[in-house]
């Protein structure tokens, strides 16, 4: 039954115009733990902290979370439908590809590439981001006369993502073995952690009211603002999700599996993280204290709680760990989508970037781009005390923005263009809730993620990323003009229907005729009114 899964999943992408090139070495359970360890909704959102506490304060921290949670659920539940019709890395601009009116297919796949590209690049940073800011507070509890510098949190920085980096180049036979890994370490961390910090803190937890009900707001935005503007801490705890998109050409039975891994990974990030984050609240003593500490929320939690300097560390030891592999997944799946892009021609030097290895069987040109953008990134950390949420908002916004263009088209043409064929099928009356919920959060994050975190504003702590936004709009213009508008058609979007069933497959759809390296021979054709 492998065998034929494998078959039938090559034949699904020949169909889409695709050659098989990468290796299906990920089962169902380590692309799960893949797309668990970048979502990695327990560790982000409780280093995070410092994004929510002082905007809305413990009722953004749980019910920001819930209201992030639902409408990621919305968006993520609207996107397993098009992964199970279109199983390829490409994800959101080879969906647009495919759905979009003819006249303006190209011009929309290539900016929904350029975003998703982009979004993957920045959230890639965001672990060494995390991972950085916990080990200078570590640093911190042994000297007390230590002050972090952005220089040190910057070469930090550079060390989490190299580590990444080799890993991802010569290690992909061990990244399934990792990622199982992952999980198991991650929801080991969260039990520990959890117990540790109830037990140490017993009988003095915060009152229920002050967890559940209790506003902060040191922003300098009025109440209503600030509290929106705290939805950020959830957005990057739970976004993400189209990992299993990207990485979906490595795992077998993919039009089946992969919907559910990407609906599975947000519900599991939103239950683990409410529950993470009710427990750290309840322990978390004075929220002002926390909000200040120069040992980090997270640190400060755990040391209120136990009351011991070497427990705190040894418990941060989880998350710092998660963190490693949070960024080792999400380079991962940033240079598959890198890859993908190139692959169709979206990117300058496409050729270059779009080459896979043949020794090591990894895109090692992509990866390369993803590492020095990434690094490009960490040059923010240098001059601007707000870099951590430009980051931040730069992958969330971008990756909401990815996530939306699609399910947008597919309800402007009627919700029509997916192929009735389809493994996986939403309810006709809830799939037009859940695509309208999922839309309108992107919309209203995106326009309040751009915001600076705090008032007034100066050249330090304004939000970088507008300016980011900016340098790849310009980018990917200069580029479509002079490049794009000519030779860039999108991905393959003659597509043969009989194929993209999760059906197995007909000895006709496999013979070698249908299937000549990786392209039909013959295909059926979908109109573009």
């Amino acid at each position: 039954m492998r065998r034929r899964s494998v078959i039938t999943d090559d034949a699904h992408l020949a169909a889409l115009g695709v050659k098989q090139e990468l290796q299906r070495n990920f089962s169902p359970l380590s692309m799960l733990g893949l797309a668990f360890a970048i979502l990695n909704s327990w560790t982000a959102l409780s280093t995070s902290l410092n994004l929510a506490l002082p905007s809305g304060g413990p009722t953004v921290v749980l019910w920001g979370l819930v209201t992030a949670g639902v409408c990621n659920l919305c968006l993520a539940a609207s996107l397993a439908e098009f992964l199970s019709a279109y199983p390829t890395a490409g994800g959101q601009y080879h969906w647009v590809a495919v759905i979009s009116w003819k006249r303006y297919m190209p011009i929309l796949s290539w900016v929904t590439g350029w975003i998703n590209v982009f979004g993957w690049m920045a959230l890639t940073a965001t672990g060494g981001l995390l991972g950085s800011q916990l080990v200078l507070g570590v640093v911190a509890m042994y000297d007390l006369n230590f002050t972090p510098q952005p220089w040190q949190q910057f070469l930090i920085y550079i060390g989490y993502n190299l580590v990444a980096m080799l890993l991802n180049a010569f290690a992909l036979r061990l990244l399934p073995l990792i990622n199982k890994s992952a999980i198991i370490w991650s929801i080991s961390g969260l039990v520990v952690i959890s117990i540790t910090i109830l037990a140490c803190a017993s009988p003095n937890y915060n009152s229920a009211d002050l967890v559940f009900r209790q506003f902060e707001n040191e922003t300098g935005w009025p109440d209503g603002i600030a509290w929106l503007l705290g939805l950020l801490q959830a957005g990057l705890g739970l976004t993400g999700f189209d990992a299993t998109a990207h990485m979906i050409e490595e795992i077998p039975n993919a039009a089946i599996e992969g919907p559910k891994i990407m609906i599975y990974c947000v519900a599991i990030g939103l239950c683990t993280g409410f529950i993470f984050l009710m427990c750290l609240l309840f322990t978390a003593g004075n929220i002002p204290d926390v909000i200040e500490s120069r040992y980090g929320p997270l640190g400060q939690i755990i040391l209120n709680a136990t009351g011991s300097y070497p427990g705190t560390v040894c418990l941060l030891i989880f998350p710092l760990v998660c963190m490693l592999f949070a960024t080792t997944s999400i380079m991962t799946t940033s240079s598959r989508m890198t890859y993908a892009f190139a692959r169709d021609g979206g990117l300058p030097f496409s050729r270059f970037f779009a080459r896979v290895h043949k020794k090591l069987d990894v895109p090692l040109e992509a990866l390369g781009l993803t590492v020095l953008v990434v690094i490009i990134f960490g040059l923010i950390l240098i001059g601007s005390s707000s870099a951590f949420s430009a980051i931040v908002a730069a992958s969330v916004v971008a990756l909401g923005i990815s996530y939306a263009i699609p399910v947008a088209i597919n309800c402007l043409r009627g919700r029509r263009m997916l192929p009735s064929s389809r493994a996986f099928i939403l309810p006709e009356w809830f799939a037009w809730i859940a695509n309208i919920i999922g839309i309108c959060y992107v919309i209203l994050t995106t326009v309040l993620f751009l915001f600076p975190p705090e008032l007034p504003v100066n050249g330090t702590n304004m939000n970088y990323c507008v300016v980011a936004f900016a340098i790849v709009f310009a980018i990917s213009m200069i580029t479509w003009v002079f490049d794009g508008r000519k030779n860039f058609t999108g991905p393959k979007v003659e597509i043969d229907h009989a194929i993209l069933s999760a059906e197995p497959a007909s000895s006709e759809d496999l013979s070698p005729g249908r299937i000549s390296q990786g392209v039909p021979v013959e295909t059926k054709s979908t109109s573009h009114p």
